[in-house]
């Protein structure tokens, strides 16, 4: 999500939602078999509390304890379900007034708990549904949402769905993809600005605008058919202000600030440096992370222990139900850090191979690093988190691009955050990405120049880390020169009538987009195999002569990239690089498909990167 929000959301009026007093189950199932065989369900209905609710008797299931809040419109059924458990339903019944509401028991996956997340060798496409591609016409304004569809203003809903993204599976399997990162499908019931999707209102169904619950379940399963993970966007910080929760919260303490954001006094201060800085005071540590993002958006309390355990049980749900491969988390460090460690835990138990990365916005990998599950913090501070997103890497690309070259300016800037880290207790589960959702598209930020964009391009495709790339880099999505979120998030050509260019056939394309996504998904296809890319360890070498080069290494392959920025071609002396090149050794060029035996030298192109391929097994 972004770090400070557009103005249209900052100045969107939320009225209190209309409560819906009818029995609302969350979760509405849960499976057998769960390592996490003791949750909580919360059962919302006027004055619930004052029902004395029981359980049928069902083989293997316990009811342990009902808890109530200061809210009589809620209570919280804690149950375990052990081994001897089969999938079934439980009856949950009331002896005052014969309520009663079944409870579903279902039978996991094979080899659920098992399941492979996102690796180094992935590639994760982020996408904004709703700019993306309507695959759904009927569903682009539906009556019972606050806000229709509007698709020629920029914060306007525009009509992509999650249809649109089962359509373009073929597309993104030929571009190379092999992860969908789709920004929040969740209901996001909000008056104006609801596009985005980081305002949740219901965290138990989709939105009836991106499709439903039962067809994003269907885009995971046909995006395995071909080779695609799906990771889930989920946020944990903060809610829509038009949540059933705002006027009825479970319990008093269930939002931070009791509720009120009181005109920006309660607004966080974005100090994510409080978390670890040993001198930070207490008022500064709970004013960046109880503090609210805007008045629409209010904070999330998870030291409160019902709702923490509801937040974790979502996510798990999430993960069971749409068979993910992944979460990524917003605003990751805003909540409160002890329910990040316990949250992380849960799941990284449930599923010991999945993977989860955290959005931490800084420049800092110290800060950054705090994170990664493995660190020895100074604080003592536990995580079980697996990977960060590297905002540091990103920056210093960009700069080192538009820079001229000198001892501390261009290439040096790359090498020195990639020097850093040693910070890091595991640097392939890095997030690498030259843009996302919440910033300029690269292409912008490099003043529109097709050679910078493919040698950033080239250069995190092929560091060390997980890749993610933001959707339309391949034909050079631009914002220039308006930095306002709508324009970043950009509607694909081709997703939408209307359009007199469309990328998924590369009818109307330029000649520029054309060869950008021929780059693209040459790199793509090519990480897909590539273990050198995957596992190869990084040796890179100090900036020479404008050039950045680096080696990544495995045992069965050694893969040479070297960035030229100079304007006219280079024959570059390589001696300096036999560590990671034996002599005479034959090399194929990527994009030339050229094959060259490596000697003292070799020549770069003006304005380029060039990567070469040693298959060191043969």
């Amino acid at each position: 999500m972004m770090r400070f929000l557009n103005t249209l959301l900052l100045v969107s009026a939320c009225t209190l939602p209309t409560i819906s007093y009818a029995l609302d189950v969350e979760p509405a199932n849960w499976w057998v078999g769960m390592n996490k065989s003791t949750i909580t369900i919360m059962v919302h209905e006027k004055n619930i509390s004052n029902e004395q609710i029981k359980l049928a008797k069902y083989n293997g299931v316990k009811l342990n304890k009902i808890t109530r809040t200061d809210n009589p419109n809620y209570v919280f059924l804690n149950i375990t379900i052990s081994d001897a458990a089969k999938a079934g339903t439980l009856e949950f019944n009331s002896s005052e007034t014969n309520q009663r509401f079944e409870f579903p028991l279902l039978a996991r996956y094979k080899n659920s708990a098992k399941r492979q997340g996102f690796t180094s060798a992935d590639t994760l496409y982020l996408i904004n549904p709703d700019r993306f591609a309507n695959g759904d016409e009927q569903n682009d304004t539906v009556p019972s949402m606050l806000e229709a569809a509007d698709p020629t203003t920029k914060g306007g809903r525009h009509g992509g769905d999650i249809q649109g993204v089962i359509n373009a599976l073929p597309y993104l399997k030929d571009l190379g993809v092999t992860q969908l990162w789709l920004t929040p499908v969740l209901e996001n019931n909000m008056p104006d600005y609801s596009y985005h999707g980081y305002a949740i209102t219901d965290f138990y169904n989709v939105d009836p605008r991106m499709g439903s619950n039962s067809l994003y379940k269907s885009l995971s399963v046909k995006a395995k058919e071909q080779g695609i993970g799906l990771v889930m966007d989920m946020v944990l910080n903060h809610f829509g202000a038009e949540h059933t929760w705002m006027k009825d919260k479970p319990s008093k303490d269930w939002i931070n600030f009791n509720g009120e954001f009181e005109n920006g006094k309660n607004a966080t201060s974005h100090a994510r440096q409080t978390i670890q800085d040993p001198h930070a005071s207490d008022y500064d540590k709970r004013q960046f992370n109880d503090g609210w993002f805007v008045a629409s958006m209010p904070d999330l309390n998870q030291r409160q222990p019902l709702l923490s355990e509801y937040l974790t049980q979502n996510a798990i749900w999430w993960i069971e139900y749409a068979d993910l491969s992944g979460i990524r988390v917003d605003t990751y460090s805003y909540s409160d850090k002890a329910f990040l460690s316990d949250w992380t835990k849960a799941i990284m138990q449930e599923y010991p191979d999945f993977n989860i990365v955290g959005e931490e916005w800084t420049s800092n990998p110290a800060i950054a690093s705090y994170w990664q599950r493995g660190k020895h913090n100074q604080d003592g501070y536990t995580s079980s988190l697996p990977s960060v997103m590297d905002f540091s890497l990103q920056e210093a690309v960009i700069q080192a691009l538009n820079e001229d070259e000198s001892w501390n300016t261009g290439w040096v800037k790359v090498y020195e955050s990639l020097a850093n880290d040693f910070l890091y207790p595991d640097t392939n589960n890095i997030m690498v990405f030259a843009d996302n959702h919440d910033m300029s598209r690269v292409y912008t930020e490099l003043g529109q120049d097709e050679a910078k964009t493919k040698m950033a391009m080239t250069l995190f495709l092929t560091t060390r880390g997980i890749a993610q790339m933001y959707y339309g880099t391949e034909v050079l999505l631009d914002n220039t020169p308006s930095k306002d979120h709508g324009d970043i998030r950009i509607d694909f050509p081709g997703g939408f009538k209307g359009q007199t260019r469309n990328a998924f056939t590369g009818e109307g394309l330029t000649k520029q987009q054309k060869e950008m996504h021929k780059t693209i998904s040459t790199l793509l296809n090519f990480r897909k195999g590539s273990n050198a890319l995957d596992k190869g360890k990084l040796v890179h070498f100090t900036p020479q002569q404008g050039v950045y080069s680096y080696a990544r290494i495995s045992d069965e392959q050694t893969v040479l990239v070297f960035m030229n920025k100079n304007t006219k071609e280079l024959t570059k002396n390589i001696e300096y690089m036999q560590e990671v090149i034996p002599k005479n050794t034959k090399a194929l060029n990527l994009f030339t498909h050229k094959t060259q035996v490596l000697g003292n030298t070799v020549a770069l192109p003006a304005m380029s990167a060039t990567v070469l391929i040693i298959n060191t097994s043969q």
